[in-house]
């Protein structure tokens, strides 16, 4: 028998055109440097977006209890991951009210490092919201970047991308929202692979909490925020409106065990469009982030990932409610990182399954390093290889050979890293071999 699925629905997304801005990195003289200084933005113009992915995803969306629920787990996007993912710390103060008073000319040229008369001339208004066009402030970038003039060249570029790819609003503009939040620097898990190519809604339905690389070690002394102010979750704030998610459904994402069902009252559900609050949940979201409550490893329990049954028999139940977008395939099977839904038990009981995954969370950290090596010389393969004809970049007072000598450079060290990554895993796989096993083989 079919089992009955809900309606699934036709979005768009926003992808913005970064091949001006790509082009721009050419001016980025110290890659390292810049991510110390604004986080990991340079990647962000390398990301492809999958709109097959994104738009199947959606499908998935709770609006009861703002995540995204699957078979027999959920995924939510968090401050905290949101942070890591692009370098940027989150501060203890609300992140963008909508209340920020509109910088003046004056304020936006001291921040850009250029003169007040050109932001005077360029300033204008576009469906009834202030800003600059895209044009300019690349223009003026090139101008800076040519001119090796660090501190405007970093600037422009930085606001060109928080408010083209971070924040876009209207097409080649940059609206006040996003000068606003630029002016306070204050701006999801990873599937296994893909095997065999399958659609989109066939892997996302197939997939179990087993299939979920859960943990990642970043998070180890992150401290998490658990409500805010009245609200017993997190309340955030837009350009666009307001809106929250419970932090208690994303434990597991950032390392803590999932025990029982969440309380009805933990998982209120709040949302308002600008210009549309007649609660005034604005100015309580506003007042909350004035009181942040956060908890650590010690109120939350070790760190395993674990969920137990009455949390994964909530999910189910819910599944049944609302319904899945799509039918319930079972592809061939995936290669399963061990149950992560264990029987009702006590908690304490569970230390000696963080000790089993020890090595593997090891191997994960050492994969990170790769990665991070991996996205700069990607950036480098821009300067030597994608555009070697580029008039901007001819134009460079560094010759290529710069570049070159930094792209083998990093090259080199990322082949030494692997070569090391080899033969740590071995020596990981070796300590970790249970005793009798080791004394079997060879």
């Amino acid at each position: 028998m079919e089992r009955p699925k809900r309606h699934t629905k036709k979005y768009n997304f926003r992808q913005p055109d970064v091949k001006e801005l790509r082009n721009l990195t050419s001016y980025v003289l110290d890659p390292l440097g810049f991510k110390a200084h604004y986080g990991k933005l340079l990647p962000l113009l390398t990301t492809q977006v999958d709109e097959g992915l994104m738009s199947t995803l959606a499908q998935f969306y709770d609006p009861l209890y703002h995540c995204f629920s699957f078979l027999d787990f959920q995924l939510l996007p968090t401050l905290e991951e949101y942070a890591h993912l692009v370098g940027i710390p989150i501060l203890d103060q609300v992140p963008f009210s909508g209340l920020e008073s509109i910088p003046t000319s004056r304020e936006i040229a001291d921040l850009l490092h250029i003169d007040e008369s050109l932001i005077e001339a360029h300033m204008t208004t576009k469906d009834g919201i202030q800003g600059l066009p895209s044009d300019f402030l690349v223009a003026q970038a090139t101008v800076y970047g040519k001119a090796m003039s660090e501190d405007a060249f970093e600037a422009l570029f930085v606001l060109l991308i928080y408010g083209l790819v971070l924040f876009p609003n209207i097409d080649k503009f940059v609206d006040v929202n996003a000068i606003r939040i630029f002016s306070v620097l204050n701006p999801t898990i990873a599937f296994k692979e893909n095997k065999g190519c399958l659609r989109w809604s066939t892997r996302l339905m197939s997939l179990t909490n087993d299939d979920i690389s859960w943990y990642d070690r970043v998070y180890d002394t992150v401290q998490i925020i658990d409500y805010c102010g009245e609200f017993p979750n997190v309340p955030l704030l837009g350009t666009c409106g307001g809106i929250n998610y419970n932090p208690i459904l994303a434990r597991r994402q950032l390392g803590f065990p999932l025990k029982d069902k969440p309380h009805n009252i933990l998982l209120e559900g709040v949302f308002f469009q600008e210009g549309k609050d007649p609660q005034g949940l604005k100015a309580r979201m506003v007042r909350a982030w004035r009181k942040i409550h956060k908890k650590s490893r010690n109120e939350l329990g070790p760190k395993n990932c674990i969920a137990l049954e009455p949390y994964t028999s909530w999910v189910r139940q819910r599944v049944s409610e609302y319904l899945m977008p799509y039918d319930y395939p079972r592809p061939t099977p995936l290669v399963m990182a061990g149950p992560s839904t264990l029987p009702n038990q006590d908690v304490e009981e569970l230390r000696d399954e963080d000790l089993s995954r020890a090595w593997i969370r090891e191997r994960e950290e050492l994969l990170q390093q790769i990665k991070e090596k991996d996205a700069l010389i990607e950036f480098l393969e821009h300067q030597v290889i994608d555009d070697p004809n580029d008039t901007w970049t001819s134009l460079l007072p560094q010759s290529s050979k710069f570049w070159k000598r930094k792209y083998d450079r990093l090259a080199k060290e990322k082949a030494d890293m692997e070569a090391a990554y080899e033969r740590e895993i071995k020596k990981l796989c070796v300590s970790h071999l249970p005793a009798s096993r080791a004394s079997r083989d060879p």
